[in-house]
C-alpha cells in the first residue's frame, strides 16, 4: 500500500491533538478485547476500533496502517506504541525475508526509502531486503528519515513486533510482502507466528489476519492454517469473488477502487470460514474520505492516520 513522506507526515501530525482527546482514560482489554462495553466484529474477530465510550456500533473497525505511520516511523516499534497510545487495537504490517531467511518487519522490496542504507551499505545497489542479512539491516536507521527525534530506530524483525504489540495487547493484520520473491514465505511466517504464541485458540479467533497482494499466498496460508482469517489485497471483479470466497474471509481493496454496490457485492458471499465476507479498505487519511467509505459499508477503514479517521467515523 501507498507510503505517505516525512513531510506528508509532518503534516498530518497536526491533526493528532483532536483524536488524542478521544482516547479512553484508561485500557481495559480482555482476552476478548471488550473495552467500555463496546465492540466491533471483524470475520469472527471481535475488538474494539478505538478505546472510546462512545464509538457507534457499525462504525468501521480502525486499523493503524505500519502503525500510525502519520506520526512515527512505518513499521516501526515507534509506529505501534504510537497507535497504542492513540487508543488503537489493530495495526498492519508487512513481513519480508533477510538474506539468511529472517522475516523483517518493511515495506518496500529495497531499503532506500526508509533508511540509510545507502550511507552504510554505498557499494550494495539496488540494495533490496532478499540482498541484506538481519544482522546487516539491524545496523541501520530506519527512523532519521521521518525525522531527527527518530533517530536510530530499527527495523524489526517479525519476532521483536510480535513481543511489542504482545505487550501492548494490540492485534495484527500481516501482510505478505512481494511473496512471488519469497519462496516459502508463507511457511516461515506462521511457523513463527506459532513460535511467539501467536496461533493459539486465543490469537487465531480473536487477533490475528494474514493478508497478501498475492492470491496463491492467501491460498497457501489456507491451506496451511484453515483456522486462520485471512484476506485478500485488491478489487476482484464482481464475477470471480466466489473464487476468492473458497480461502480468504475479508476482500481488502483500495478505497479509490469500490462503491456502495462492490461492499454490497461482497457482503452477499460467505468466506472460507463460512461467515459474512468482510471489507478492509485503504489506504484513507482524511475525514471526507473515511465518511465516504463508511457510508458505503466497509467493515474495516486502514489508516496512517487513525485518530482522523476515528473521529470522522466513530
Amino acid at each position: 500500500m501507498y507510503a505517505r513522506t516525512a513531510t506528508a507526515a509532518a503534516a498530518a501530525a497536526a491533526l493528532m491533538g483532536a483524536g488524542a482527546l478521544l482516547m479512553s482514560t484508561t485500557d481495559t482489554r480482555t482476552t476478548t478485547t471488550v473495552t467500555a462495553g463496546h465492540t466491533s466484529t471483524v470475520t469472527g474477530i471481535r475488538t474494539v476500533s478505538a478505546r472510546t465510550d462512545d464509538t457507534k456500533p457499525d462504525a468501521p473497525v480502525v486499523f493503524a496502517h505500519r502503525g500510525a505511520s502519520a506520526y512515527a516511523p512505518e513499521n516501526t516499534l515507534a509506529a505501534v506504541d504510537k497507535a497504542d497510545a492513540l487508543g488503537f487495537d489493530w495495526v498492519e504490517n508487512d513481513v519480508q525475508f533477510t538474506r539468511d531467511g529472517v522475516l523483517v518487519v518493511v515495506h518496500d522490496t529495497d531499503l532506500k526509502r526508509t533508511t540509510d542504507v545507502e550511507e552504510v551499505f554505498p557499494d550494495r545497489a539496488p540494495w533490496a531486503v532478499k540482498d541484506f542479512t538481519a544482522a546487516e539491516i539491524a545496523r541501520l536507521d530506519a527512523g532519521s528519515w521521518f525525522g531527527p527525534q527518530f533517530a536510530g530506530t530499527r527495523v524489526p524483525t517479525l519476532k521483536q513486533y510480535l513481543d511489542r504489540i504482545e505487550r501492548n495487547h494490540q492485534n495484527l493484520l500481516l501482510e505478505i510482502k512481494s511473496p512471488e520473491i519469497y519462496p516459502g514465505i508463507e511457511k516461515e511466517t506462521l511457523r513463527v507466528l506459532g513460535r511467539k504464541g501467536w496461533l493459539d485458540r486465543n490469537h487465531v479467533k480473536h487477533r490475528l489476519v494474514i493478508q497478501s497482494f498475492g492470491a496463491d499466498s492467501v491460498k497457501k496460508v489456507h491451506q496451511q492454517r484453515p483456522d486462520v482469517t485471512t484476506g485478500f489485497l485488491g478489487t476482484p471483479a464482481v464475477a470471480d469473488l466466489p473464487s476468492y470466497a473458497a480461502f480468504t474471509d475479508q476482500i481488502n481493496p483500495s478505497h479509490t477502487s469500490i462503491s456502495a454496490d462492490y461492499v454490497k457485492a461482497v457482503h452477499a458471499l460467505k468466506g472460507a470460514h463460512g461467515k459474512k465476507l468482510r471489507v478492509n479498505t485503504w489506504t484513507v487519511n482524511d475525514a471526507a474520505t473515511a465518511a465516504k467509505v463508511a457510508g458505503f459499508g466497509v467493515d474495516g477503514i486502514i489508516t496512517n492516520t487513525p485518530d482522523v479517521v476515528r473521529e470522522a467515523t466513530g
